[in-house]
């Protein structure tokens, strides 16, 4: 009995077990299969630790206005292969053609070290081993198709995920300082040029990736968390042509003249879209570069371009009549200070109109006259210009103009004698541009702009329309005057030397003396010179407004010859290469309506041709084959004699019909030329030889 018990609970025990293994197996199997339906943040798939990483989006380009990448993203890829993961009847089979093609596409190592490579990390249980790093897309796409890496990840252990994009610019210096960059190291952000102002639109939205922990660090899997959104385009006001022509022409007078700096800015003078803009400095080796952007960053002394806005004050405050005489004799003293004209002995007496246009410093003489008694409403006046003002461009690094108002630390006695001709006063060459833009424009400020668009995927995000900053700098009986004036320079005066004789120039010289590096002038003989050129073309109705400044040109100093003729060469450039400035070729010249001439032929064939050219035609005749005649409007069709028995006259026909003449008489065709039948060998009216040859010429 007792032993029928023991025999009772040992088979119970047994069944016990089998029955908490089966549990435990159960348990496992689903947890397994929740798993698989939980997210890979809250469960990982695997005994290999797992960690999400931001997945960076793809950042957007820059383009010009024509579509044309500026600044572009160029991927690259870090290949690595796990070959555990490769069967190993097909790991024997193939490892040594995929060894020949690694070395075929990177010819570095041979194909016998590729091999070892390989088969040593198998070995090994190596599960992440380094093929090529930073390779390009092309390569990419050509080691898919090696044997065993054709395969995949999973069976053949090609690994691709390691995506490395850079930004790189398809045309090198081309504005290299206004595309600019974005930095963002340790929370603290450098925003430098349109990289840097347009970086919410550029970047996208970053999203979440899976990564695995192996041996030799964290790497990617391929598993999306969360798609990244792709950074949106920006499309500039700018014009590369234009572009180029701006860079060249700046860069050899820089070289030829030997010079510090320099920059260029091209404007479309109606929108404020800047078309091109060149900033370039001298580098220890004698090169030019663009390390800093001049043209919105520094301010500087206009010189001389500034007795622009002196005129447009004293004009509108009725102070002076631009046809008044003044006795420009060379030298103008304002108590300790004396301004003397580059002109030795000065010009005698002049109009006000022409002192502008010779940049007489008369000038300094006229304006201290006018307002002496009232400084302040000198100074007021160029601030309702805009003078005054930052333009509040996009890209940052804009200094505010340097205006000063009397009664300031500043002022003295000769402020405003010296502020008149372009000293006591600092604008940037885009502040000066702007406000030549705005008399140009008939007076209308309005803002430069470097953005024309955003768009993602080809959809349009957001457009930049034109900015107004001031309807009306002045009257437009001033604006009007001042427009007269600038064409007179170029004309008569100081630019004399710049006119183009398929169009007329407007702008303005100037050569300011600025400080040297240890913030001093200089002794005689040592001064540093800034040469400048502003001002817009075509005169009449312009397009572009043009700012060229030279900074310490080592050969001459003058705006004119410096400056100017940079301007000039930009200008000529661009007219002999946009169609905006000539006519289309027939665009005027009236319709020609009379018949044109045609061949003779099948008279079905014609007819439709007729037609579908709505040609005008007229027939009474029902013959398979015509001849033609133009007829003023319409085509008169005419009977053609088509005797089969005798040599068809096959002139004035296309070769196709000639052809089929003579072949359906049972001779043989030889053809020569282009065009309508114009001889042939054999005259017409001739009897038929059967088997003949007839030699045809076409022209």
């Amino acid at each position: 009995m007792k032993e029928r018990k023991d025999i009772f609970w040992r088979a119970w025990l047994v069944y016990a077990g089998f029955m908490g293994l089966m549990l435990v197996v159960i348990y496992n199997t689903l947890s397994l299969q929740m798993e698989e339906k939980d997210n890979v943040l809250d469960r990982p798939q695997s005994k290999i630790p797992t960690r999400v990483v931001p997945r960076i989006p793809r950042r957007g380009e820059i383009m010009d206005i024509n579509y044309t990448p500026l600044v572009t993203s160029v991927s690259f890829y870090d290949i690595h292969m796990d070959p555990t993961t490769v069967e190993e009847k097909l790991f024997n089979k193939d490892i040594s053609s995929l060894s020949f093609g690694l070395n075929l596409l990177f010819p570095e190592k041979t194909a016998r070290e590729y091999e070892n490579e390989i088969r040593t990390a198998r070995n090994r249980g190596s599960r992440y081993l380094l093929i090529k790093r930073k390779a390009t897309n092309e390569e990419r796409k050509k080691l898919r198709e090696l044997p065993i890496f054709s395969l995949g990840r999973f069976k053949g252990g090609f690994i691709d995920t390691d995506e490395n994009i850079e930004r790189k610019r398809p045309h090198d210096e081309l504005m290299r300082r206004t595309l600019g960059y974005y930095q963002n190291e340790n929370g603290r952000e450098l925003k430098v040029g349109i990289e840097g102002a347009f970086n919410d639109y550029l970047a996208g939205v970053e999203g979440q990736e899976l990564e695995q922990r192996y041996s030799n660090g964290w790497k990617k899997t391929g598993q999306i968390v969360r798609e990244a959104v792709e950074g949106a385009d920006v499309i500039t006001t700018i014009d590369k042509e234009i572009q180029e022509v701006a860079h060249n022409e700046l860069y050899n007078q820089l070289k030829n003249q030997g010079a510090k700096n320099g920059c260029v800015v091209v404007m479309d003078v109606k929108t404020g879209y800047v078309k091109a803009i060149v900033n370039l400095s001298r580098l220890a080796n004698g090169e030019y570069s663009e390390i800093y952007n001049y043209a919105i960053g520094t301010k500087e002394v206009p010189g001389s371009t500034f007795k622009l806005a002196s005129l447009m004050a004293a004009l509108e405050d009725k102070k002076i009549n631009i046809d008044d005489t003044v006795n420009a004799y060379g030298q103008y003293k304002f108590y300790n200070s004396t301004l003397t004209d580059s002109h030795e002995g000065g010009y005698g007496k002049i109009t006000i109109r022409q002192a502008f246009e010779k940049s007489s410093n008369v000038i300094s003489k006229v304006i201290y006259n006018a307002y002496r008694s009232e400084p302040k409403t000198y100074v007021d006046r160029l601030r309702s210009f805009g003078l005054g003002d930052k333009l509040r461009i996009d890209l940052q690094g804009e200094p505010d103009p340097t205006l000063y108002a009397p009664g300031s630390k500043n002022w003295s006695g000769i402020s405003l004698a010296w502020m008149s001709i372009g000293y006591e006063v600092q604008q940037t060459p885009l502040q000066t541009l702007a406000f030549y833009n705005a008399v140009a424009n008939n007076g209308k400020l309005v803002r430069p702009q470097f953005v024309k668009e955003i768009r993602r995927g080809g959809e349009l995000v957001k457009t930049f329309d034109p900015i107004v900053l001031k309807k009306q700098i002045c009257s437009p009986s001033t604006i009007a005057i001042l427009q007269e004036c600038l064409e007179g320079v170029v004309l008569r005066g100081t630019g004399s030397d710049l006119k183009s004789s398929l169009f007329d120039i407007a702008g303005k010289t100037g050569t300011a003396k600025i400080l040297n590096d240890n913030l001093s002038y200089g002794v005689k003989g040592e001064e540093k010179y800034q040469a400048s050129f502003v001002g817009y073309f075509p005169a009449k109705d312009p397009i572009y407004s043009c700012i060229v400044v030279v900074s310490a040109p080592s050969k001459d100093i003058y705006g004119a010859v410096v400056s100017g003729t940079v301007f000039s060469a930009i200008a000529n450039k661009v007219y002999a290469t946009s169609l905006r400035y000539h006519e289309a070729i027939n665009e005027k010249k009236e319709q020609i309506k009379k018949a044109p001439i045609s061949m003779a032929g099948n008279r079905h064939d014609l007819t439709q041709i007729m037609k579908m050219l709505h040609i005008g035609f007229s027939y009474s005749i029902q013959d398979e084959y015509i001849r033609t005649s133009a007829n003023d409007q319409k085509i008169d069709f005419q009977k053609y004699s088509n005797n089969k028995n005798f040599i068809p006259d096959l002139r004035g026909m296309s070769a196709r019909d000639a052809v089929y003449l003579i072949e359906s008489r049972g001779m043989f065709a030889k053809i020569k030329g282009y065009g309508s039948v114009i001889s042939q060998s054999m005259a017409y009216g001739t009897p038929v030889q059967s088997g003949a040859l007839i030699e045809i010429e076409l022209k």
